[in-house]
């Protein structure tokens, strides 16, 4: 079990990397905004208190230290689906990792943001109370594709060094 979770800490940590420098590549070169993980502590912490869904986040109060908490979050999380990966795919997988089951992985992974983060934020499932309902689906599908492609790559790393 301990080697299960020390796999996952590895390829999860790597493969939300992937996902975060694929968001910077995003903005740098295309002017086109990531997730302000600030606003997911923010969530979080009023999660804590008893409030699951917004209207918008953004007009709910502050909540002290809510950008290390958003972005702590957004690596655990990713930590978390790297263990269901690997709980699903076997420790042998780690050994000699395959770019289907992680690619597939990550585009299982945005049922997360659509289902629960999305809503809860005020965005509406699957974005669907945005101004633009249909890009932001799509960039929630690369940035979670994004993440599929940082696990194979995390885990054929991890597997030269384990």
């Amino acid at each position: 079990m301990q080697i299960l979770w020390l796999d996952a800490l590895a390829i999860g940590v790597g493969a939300t990397a992937v996902m975060d420098i694929w968001a910077v590549a995003l903005k740098r070169f295309w002017c086109i905004p990531s997730l302000n993980f600030a606003m997911v502590g923010r969530w979080l912490g009023h999660l804590s208190r008893g409030t699951l869904r917004h209207v918008n986040i953004a007009q709910a109060a502050p909540v002290r230290d809510e950008a290390i908490l958003g972005w702590t979050f957004h690596y655990a999380v990713g930590v978390l689906f790297a263990a269901m990966l690997l709980a699903l795919a076997g420790q042998e997988w780690v050994q000699g990792p395959t770019f289907a089951p992680a690619l597939l992985a990550g585009l299982v992974s945005v049922a997360a943001p659509f289902c629960i983060l999305q809503p809860g934020m005020g965005a509406g499932l699957a974005a669907s109370k945005t101004p633009h309902p249909a890009a932001a689906r799509l960039r929630s599908l690369m940035a979670h594709t994004a993440f599929g492609v940082g696990l194979y790559l995390a885990a054929l790393l991890w597997s030269t060094v384990r």
